[in-house]
């Protein structure tokens, strides 16, 4: 790390707004998809622009602090940015929570008759049991049975937890100078990640073909999916970073005392892993 004690200015990129506009291609081709429109020509093009555009710009990133060019302080900035990043996170998250508790406790309930829904009870669904798991009144979401939570879940929690253990071994090891540790606890973490992003499919094919459990079974199937579904998507993201940090770690790119690429993917990778304790307790378990 650079021991200038400067305030580091950055050179003016265009890597945002091409970024930008990559992303607003790939969301208009997700449009595009879901409302049947073309092949997802845009989708899959808007996607490689991305990652394209990620590549070279962490790339940039990556080659400037390797020739020492930060600090002291581009390291705090950087370091607060990740912080933000995952509160953020923490909210997206919070929402879906929020929608899960409404539907559960709150809405469930007034359908059924309880406070104030007295009124929509007697006169639209007079016969609704407001019970959960739930089709929704009249069984509009169809027959469908819940994903038990002793099952699939059950091992990939064991599966995120053991992975929260390896990273931490990797990072303890990073701060030893002890470069097998290192790559050992990264490679177990990154196998134990994308693991539980294949058992997680496993358990898709298992709730569509053999309990219709689908994103049309009502609320409980919506939340279901967009909940796990998003973790997923977040495992994936965080296993691709972890794989990104375990080729700079083999490469030699860490030190002890500079190694926040590796810290901020662990901060990440901790954050999925107590989402996913949520997801158990609330979404499977209770």
């Amino acid at each position: 790390m650079s021991s200038n004690a400067g305030y580091y200015v950055p050179h003016g990129t265009n890597w945002p707004i091409l970024l930008t506009i990559g992303l607003f291609i790939m969301v208009f081709g997700i449009a595009d998809v879901l409302n049947g429109y073309g092949a997802g020509i845009l989708l899959w093009g808007g996607l490689a622009l991305v990652l394209l555009i990620v590549f070279l710009w962490f790339r940039g990133v990556v080659t400037e602090n390797r020739r020492g060019l930060y600090n002291a302080q581009v390291d705090r900035t950087f370091r607060l940015g990740m912080g933000w990043f995952i509160f953020s996170e923490v909210m997206f998250f919070g929402a879906f929570f929020g929608a899960l508790f409404y539907a559960r406790v709150l809405s469930n309930a007034w359908l059924g008759g309880d406070g104030v829904g007295g009124m929509t009870n007697l006169l639209l669904w007079p016969g609704y049991d407001a019970i959960w798991p739930t089709n929704g009144p009249a069984g509009m979401g169809g027959d469908f049975q819940p994903m038990a939570a002793w099952g699939l879940p059950a091992i990939n929690t064991l599966i995120l937890l053991t992975s929260g253990v390896t990273v931490t071994y990797a990072h303890h090891a990073l701060k030893k100078n002890h470069r097998g540790g290192l790559i050992g606890g990264l490679s177990a973490t990154v196998a134990l990640g994308f693991l539980f992003v294949y058992l997680q499919m496993v358990e898709y094919q298992e709730a569509y073909h053999h309990l219709n459990l689908t994103l049309e079974s009502g609320v409980y199937g919506s939340t279901f999916f967009m909940l796990t579904g998003f973790h997923g998507l977040h495992v994936t993201l965080g296993a691709i970073m972890l794989a990104v940090v375990l080729l700079r770690s083999i490469a030699g790119h860490f030190t002890a005392d500079n190694h926040f690429a590796f810290e901020a993917a662990a901060w990440y990778w901790h954050f999925v892993d107590v989402v996913w304790l949520g997801l158990f307790v609330f979404v499977y378990w209770l």
